[in-house]
């Protein structure tokens, strides 16, 4: 995965929460600091979101989203 965002934070997904159409994913990241994300339910299908997945929290303003490679 190539990104021009400088904002990654690596770590693990820790919780998924799917509602009716937007999710929440949590990623734990260095120094046990958990990052949430909401993303699409969507999304989560085609990134292969699931508890114990690698995964980045993308920051870029004041929006977090969710990449994998």
């Amino acid at each position: 995965m190539r990104i021009s965002a400088r904002n990654r934070l690596k770590g693990k997904v820790v919780e998924v929460l799917k509602g009716a159409t937007t999710a929440h994913v949590r990623i734990a990241v260095a120094g046990g600091v958990v990052v949430t994300a909401s993303v699409t339910n969507e999304a989560v299908d085609e990134l292969g979101l699931a508890v114990g997945t690698d995964a980045y929290a993308v920051v870029k303003a004041s929006d977090v989203m969710v990449a994998v490679d």
